[in-house]
């Protein structure tokens, strides 16, 4: 198992950065006579590497917004930096091979020519689509055929580097061994209901000595006495006038949500040929496959190929047909933007029409909420004037449409203005003295706040919260008893002893592991199960209740389950590659740090130019 594993990641452990070179076909090279964007040692670092590498990033942040990420996008991400390091990597290894005499002939070459898909043709290798393929990247054979060599060379050299790991069989077995354990087990829950004596009620020492004991359960947390105005658009959207034109000119910006034409839910598969399709369709139609057959042939899934809702318009020449079939039906080929397709339709959408005076009340809503927000914003610089002159919070509610408030502010504070993040923010950082600011809030209102004082943590008096101490006292003496009751019960019990014949409700589990979850139970109902040796019973405290429990039985990992064969080797693997990957990464660290880089920065600001 150990050698298996060794060879999968010995292949492909840093492969995320070693196949930059056969991407980025039909990217060309920076105008004029610069080639190189610096030098790693002995080799020099061409202009066109890091060109395919940054558009790579690109595309792969492009692929992970699901929209096109523009440069400078990318750029605030540090993708040019990323690209950067890659390609210095990269030829920090070839000088390396280079430096160790490592190379492989041609013969080796021409394989790896030959098995590149975009050099395929009917009968395998084509010549002419090689020789296309290098003139849309501007490279020469000479050129592609020695970073293939270059880059088969430094594929042997991390071989050589991760080879040879210490086999993590013995690391998988022991986790195993630990996280699929399984134990049998019997639990009852002891509650106030079985209590055989009533609980004593509470003298007034025994109160006394309960709130003496537990101060901190009676103290009031740090309190920040603040007043605050403030200004929101739900406070003045009633006075905001809204024209009838303007409720119909916003209807008919938005025309397409509110009248949608009649639609489809559509599925497109792309052809290369219009024959291949044809092929696709008379086999869906003769029944020897189905649609997602088709798309299973493909490499591709169904939310590949979904196109959403769509209207007829949207399909073009596949407009008519689509709209003439019924869910279910596979139809085609029609051209579509992408080259002939089969289309699927799953379902019919009719045509769905709001009208002006069904969505005016609405709209208009939406309106005054926007004419609130601007005339908010609008008067934001008359309060901060009159902050700046050392007005008050009263007097700024007196000259404006602030409203005047105050809070007695916690950190449990949750409601009035404490409901918006960024009050509780700023309510939680204002100290005493603090000149007032103005601070938006999230629903485009505005608030600023004064700190008149702290009330640090304090504790109650005990007069003013006799009946909440009453009320803790009773919750704790009845826990007190359950618990007491539950452990006389426990010490009855004996590994054949069966719960029900001391009055309890037993329930069994034969196979509970350490990711099981019993619900009633407390949360550290396994870990204590897994510390509990053959037959041991124990008493669990449970809030409101005790959980006697039993330990019935362990029971080893069942090494012939499939599902515990899969895990035990995704462990082992994933040990074995993540070793390997740390010891690559402390090599080619090394390796840098040894070998001298020259980067030219103003050939690097040029081809970022061309990317902007």
């Amino acid at each position: 198992m150990a050698q298996k594993n060794s060879k999968r990641y010995g292949a492909w452990i840093i492969v995320g950065i070693l196949l930059l070179g056969l991407a980025g076909f039909g990217t060309g090279g920076l105008n004029g006579t610069v080639r190189t964007i610096g030098t790693v040692g002995d080799k020099e670092v061409s202009v066109t590497s890091y060109q395919r590498a940054l558009n790579e990033q690109i595309r792969a942040l492009s692929a992970q917004f699901g929209q096109q990420v523009t440069f400078q996008q990318a750029q605030s991400f540090g993708i040019d930096r990323v690209a950067l390091s890659q390609v210095v990597l990269l030829r920090t290894l070839d000088n390396e091979a280079d430096n160790l005499g490592v190379s492989v002939g041609d013969a080796r070459v021409f394989e790896r020519l030959q098995a590149i898909p975009q050099f395929q043709g009917a009968g395998g290798f084509n010549r002419d689509a090689y020789r296309v393929a290098l003139q849309q990247s501007g490279q020469t054979a000479i050129e592609f055929e020695n970073s293939l060599r270059e880059e088969t060379s430094r594929t042997l050299l991390q071989g050589a580097v991760v080879s040879g790991l210490p086999d993590a069989a013995a690391y998988a077995d022991t986790l195993i061994q630990f996280t699929s354990e399984t134990r049998a087990l019997t639990w009852a829950s002891v509650d106030v209901d079985t209590l055989t004596a009533p609980v004593p009620g509470a003298t007034d020492a025994d109160l006394r000595a309960f709130y003496d004991e537990n101060a901190d359960q009676f103290t009031a947390p740090e309190t920040r006495n603040i007043t605050y105005t403030w200004l929101t658009p739900a406070m003045i959207i009633d006075n905001m006038v809204v024209s009838d034109e303007a409720v119909a000119q916003l209807y008919q910006d938005r025309i397409a949500q509110f009248v949608q034409p009649e639609r489809r839910l559509v599925e497109r598969l792309v052809y290369f040929d219009e024959a291949r399709a044809a092929d696709a369709l008379a086999r869906v139609n003769t029944g020897e496959v189905t649609f997602e057959d088709l798309v299973a042939e493909r490499g591709l899934t169904l939310n590949d190929i979904d196109m959403g809702d769509v209207d007829q318009d949207t399909l073009g020449p596949a407009g008519d047909p689509v709209f003439a079939a019924v869910p279910g039906d596979v139809v085609g080929p029609y051209n579509s933007t992408l080259g002939p397709a089969l289309f699927r339709v799953n379902a019919m959408l009719a045509a769905q029409e709001t009208t002006l005076d069904d969505a005016a009340g609405n709209l208009r809503d939406e309106l005054a909420a926007q004419a609130a927000r601007a005339y908010i914003n609008d008067n934001a610089d008359p309060i901060v004037d009159l902050i700046a002159g050392g007005a008050t919070m009263a007097d700024i509610a007196e000259r404006t449409d602030m409203q005047l408030g105050t809070i007695a502010f916690t950190a449990d504070t949750t409601d009035g203005i404490a409901a918006y993040d960024a009050f509780r923010s700023e309510a939680a950082a204002v100290q005493e003295g603090q000149f007032p600011e103005i601070f938006d809030l999230s629903d485009g209102g505005v608030f600023a706040m004064t700190l008149d004082s702290i009330t640090p943590p304090t504790l109650r008096p005990f007069e003013d919260i006799r009946e909440d101490v009453r009320a803790a006292w009773d919750a704790q003496a009845r826990q007190n008893a359950v618990m007491a009751q539950a452990q006389e019960l426990a010490e009855t019990i004996l590994p054949l002893t069966s719960f029900d014949t001391l009055g309890l409700a037993p329930q069994s589990e034969t196979a509970l592991s350490r990711r099981s979850f019993i619900e009633g139970t407390p949360p550290d109902f396994n870990t204590q199960l897994f510390e509990m040796t053959m037959g041991e019973t124990r008493v669990l405290d449970a809030g409101d209740r005790a959980i006697i429990v039993r330990l019935d039985g362990i029971a080893p990992p069942d090494l012939s389950d499939p599902s515990v064969i899969a895990q035990r080797d995704a462990l082992a693997e994933n040990a074995a590659a993540g070793i390997a990957q740390d010891i690559f990464d402390a090599y080619a660290t090394t390796l840098q740090q040894q070998t001298e880089t020259r980067i030219n920065q103003a050939t690097i600001n040029a081809v970022n130019a061309q990317f902007q």
